[in-house]
């Protein structure tokens, strides 16, 4: 397959008293703020660095927000979520501090080829396509996962009839969902109605308002709307076409091993875990961090 990053984000507030529920992009509503881990420099990691990045003691990172959880701004602009709070604990093994710059998603690749981001850190799906331009080390596993109100009885694989509300232009929308409904279609059943919205945000509310029958997203999108919505949501269905979230960084830069040991650490430790459930997305989490490791 060849996945690419999606368009995507959610923010859900808090329950209102009378049971309404309001959406905002305003980090102080979610009550998520960021973590930090005790994680001790590991001298014989840090000794791989390049002599460059190691003497400077800045790593470089390259992300686009908005894409909760992985990486959006809070109310006061600062760039927080998983993979923000992830690569500031693997620069705590490497023994470097952290300068975030924000792209756009297309420019980051062509950056850490050219050198001007050391690595990026944005939600990339390492694809067999991607790794002819660089190196990928791999630090999540995302897919498409379902969601419905919790209690309900929702078949992603025979959903035939359903309203299904997606974010538009996301692979949800062109490729997932209407691939499903062909195949009610085949079958002569009913097609699933497709219900497109503007923002993840709407479309987590349709589905707790009861606008739709059941949601689809990427996997870490749909786990966020479960922990933000207080047990409302649950999980139906496997996650459909996992793949390998991975950091680039320039092939022969010297970068990738360093960086691939300082998660391992990272996941054997624990750190990992604990930030991966801090955000909700424990579901993805991996056990052998790899360099290059896309699928066919």
């Amino acid at each position: 397959m060849n996945r690419v990053r999606r368009v995507g984000g959610l923010a859900v507030a808090a329950l209102l008293a009378v049971g309404v529920i309001a959406c905002t992009n305003d980090e102080s509503a979610l009550d998520t703020k960021p973590i930090t881990v005790d994680v001790a420099a590991q001298p014989q990691i840090a000794a791989q660095l390049p002599a460059g990045v190691r003497d400077g003691g800045v790593l470089v990172v390259g992300t686009n927000p908005p894409y909760q959880p992985n990486e959006f701004k809070n109310r006061d602009g600062e760039i927080i979520g998983f993979d923000v709070d992830l690569v500031r604990a693997l620069s705590k093994v490497l023994g470097l501090r952290v300068r975030l710059v924000e792209s756009e998603f297309a420019k980051i690749i062509p950056a850490v080829q050219a050198g001007t981001f050391h690595v990026g850190m944005s939600a990339f799906t390492d694809t067999l396509e991607r790794e002819k331009q660089v190196d990928f080390i791999s630090y999540f596993s995302a897919g498409v996962q379902w969601a419905q109100r919790s209690g309900d009885a929702i078949d992603p694989d025979n959903a035939c009839g359903k309203r299904v509300g997606v974010k538009s232009t996301t692979v949800q929308d062109t490729q997932e969902v209407p691939a499903k409904s062909a195949a009610c279609d085949a079958a002569g059943k009913e097609p699933i109605r497709k219900i497109k919205f503007n923002s993840q945000d709407e479309t987590v509310n349709a589905l707790l308002l009861g606008q739709v029958d059941a949601m689809s997203a990427d996997s870490p999108v749909t786990a966020y709307a479960i922990k933000k919505t207080d047990g409302q949501l649950e999980p139906v269905g496997p996650v459909y076409d996992a793949a390998p979230y991975g950091m680039p960084v320039a092939k022969g830069s010297g970068l990738a091993q360093p960086l691939r040991d300082a998660m391992q650490y990272l996941i054997d430790n624990g750190q990992y875990a604990t930030i991966a459930q801090h955000w909700g997305v424990s579901a993805g989490m991996i056990r052998t961090s790899v360099i290059n490791g896309a699928k066919e």
